[in-house]
């Protein structure tokens, strides 16, 4: 696909999660579970986490908690590249403060008018949400102290431009804490192309080597993984992708003998996967 086009899928797909309640990368998976399950057990928040945020800021997206590992503090500003329903920003804004502000930048109009819709309901007075692409943030040179992003990155037909703008809003000696997926081997062409597989973060993944350099290249510095687990693993029920999709067909119920199987193999590294999902924390030189 071209980078137009990409573009237009993503935004499209994503503007369904809000609008007809589709899914994309890291949203639920084949069982009945709640959209805020199925991010808790998958992706690292915490039930006090989520107990502590609007409800409606929580699609069930993304593939880590960058804001658990971004070390913020009062009084920082916060940029989220790809803030969705705002989930990260609203978490954010609550160890911000007042002192602080919290910044969420979306390409989906149905996106940042329900985030929008979400902060005045609920009286956040230090998040504000601006419509833009990630290869080219709305924000200003070196005005915030902290770029984080949750499985957004992967989806950019321009990766290198994404990091090369994180590190120009940041503030000399700011972080950047970018939570994503990544693969870990070769795929086939007809995955490579395929629409849904890029909307589910999939098909326009790069290599660990490549997305790591790439933010060594923009100029970020002490560039490195805080954690790494498998994803991508075929179930024993579904078809390949990257994150369990609400939506993936099953080719047959799966007995709970295979299930166990299959999480106890996945645990123990003797699966094949697709892609991993990784949180990276970088520095802009001070």
């Amino acid at each position: 696909m071209e980078k137009s086009d990409i573009h237009t899928v993503v935004r499209e797909a994503y503007a369904a999660v809000v609008t007809q309640g589709k899914c994309g990368c890291g949203c639920g998976n084949n069982e009945p579970l709640s959209l805020e399950t199925a991010v808790g057990k998958r992706i690292g928040y915490s039930e006090e986490e989520l107990g502590a945020i609007p409800r409606e800021a929580n699609l069930g997206l993304g593939c880590g908690n960058p804001t658990a590992l971004a070390d913020l503090s009062k009084g920082e500003v916060v940029l989220d590249l790809g803030s969705g329903g705002g989930i990260d920003c609203f978490l954010a804004a609550s160890v911000v403060g007042e002192g602080g502000r919290v910044i969420g930048v979306d390409m989906t109009p149905p996106m940042i008018d329900q985030a929008r819709a979400t902060a005045r309901s609920h009286g956040y007075h230090n998040v504000e949400f601006r419509l833009g692409e990630i290869e080219n943030l709305p924000a200003a040179d070196a005005s915030v102290e902290v770029v984080i992003s949750n499985c957004v990155i992967n989806l950019s037909p321009d990766k290198p431009r994404v990091f090369r703008e994180a590190f120009r809003v940041l503030k000399p000696g700011g972080r950047l804490m970018v939570s994503d997926i990544v693969l870990v081997g070769e795929l086939p062409a007809s995955m490579k192309d395929s629409p849904d597989l890029y909307v589910s973060c999939l098909a326009g993944a790069v290599s660990k080597e490549e997305y790591l350099a790439a933010i060594a290249e923009a100029g970020f510095r002490g560039v490195e993984i805080l954690s790494e687990l498998p994803a991508g693993a075929k179930r024993p029920d579904e078809e390949p992708s990257c994150c369990s999709d609400r939506e993936a067909k099953p080719r047959r119920p799966a007995t709970v003998e295979e299930l166990r199987a299959f999480d106890q193999q996945l645990n123990a590294g003797e699966l094949e996967v697709f892609a991993t999902s990784i949180q990276v924390r970088a520095f802009k030189p001070a």
